[in-house]
């Protein structure tokens, strides 16, 4: 199995081919974005995407930005689903990480919307992989594991930095049994999480050597995993990002850290991690 690394676009305001040419630049191997929502736009990065060669990963919410409409019935997610996986089509995307349902719902209507937008991704041909995110459906691990017991063949985007903000800890206790989850575990998106925020000022600092720690053990057991179910390829996403995730100093509002240089910093932590991995596992 070899790693593929992905560069996000959250938070990036210059131009594609720029972001192009620093990703290429950094060794990464890919672009993971929002999907455009006109038609126009839709257009124009299709074709970015097919004259440069660049493998994509679409980001899509349901209902119908990164917060849920509160408002917004499991029938109304369902329905901005099944089109905007029609509009993903357009792009040609390796697989969806969607961002999906509302942290509100009781247990039954969450089992029904998850069963039923697996039948909408299944109508489009698009692997779906359902990202773990705060606000979401799947905001907390164990919501998520009941709806493994129900839903057993669900597939995840792992970003467990919120979980770990939302349990307020790291959740390498004993008791935290979090394998049916990495068993299906599609995709990695790599930011490292604190007990009190999404988002280390940065992995690199030794006051954060612990969470840094917990979450490279939990990626690793994703890669033994994906290892055991015959994937040739793990791909991850360093996703350090802006919209009050990344630090800043009180008062005059300066970054604590340079985005980039976190995402790259993760990309090249990772890679010689997998490769450490790579090197343990066929021995």
């Amino acid at each position: 199995m070899k790693l593929e690394v992905f560069r996000t676009l959250w938070g990036y305001t210059a131009s594609k081919a720029q972001a192009l040419e620093e990703l290429l630049e950094a060794g990464f191997d890919g672009m993971e974005a929002r999907l455009p929502m006109t038609a126009s736009e839709r257009a124009e990065f299709a074709a970015f995407l097919r004259a440069n060669h660049v493998s994509y990963i679409s980001t899509v919410f349901s209902a119908y930005d990164v917060l849920p409409q509160q408002s917004a019935s499991v029938d109304e997610h369902l329905l901005d689903l099944d089109k905007k996986l029609a509009w993903a089509a357009e792009l040609s995307p390796r697989f969806i990480n969607l961002l999906a349902g509302n942290d509100r719902w009781p247990l039954a209507q969450q089992v029904d919307f998850f069963g039923r937008a697996m039948d909408v991704a299944r109508k489009h041909g698009q692997v779906c992989a359902f990202e773990t995110h705060r606000a979401r459906s799947l905001f907390n691990p164990w919501v998520t594991l009941e709806l493994i017991r129900q839903l057993p063949d669900l597939r995840f985007t792992s970003d467990i930095s919120h979980w770990v903000v939302t349990c307020e800890r790291l959740l390498n206790d004993p008791e935290d049994d979090l394998s049916a989850f990495v068993e299906r575990v599609h995709h990695i998106q790599a930011r490292v999480g604190y007990d009190q925020g999404p988002q280390v000022p940065h992995p690199a600092a030794p006051e954060y050597t612990q969470a840094l720690a917990f979450h490279q053990q939990h990626w690793e057991a994703i890669w033994r995993s994906q290892e055991s179910r015959g994937y040739q390829v793990s791909t991850l996403t360093p996703e350090f990002g802006a919209d009050g995730y990344l630090h800043h100093l009180p008062f005059t509002n300066v970054p604590v850290a340079d985005l980039w240089s976190l995402n790259v910093w993760m990309a090249n932590t990772e890679r010689e991690h997998f490769r450490r991995f790579s090197g343990a596992s066929t021995r």
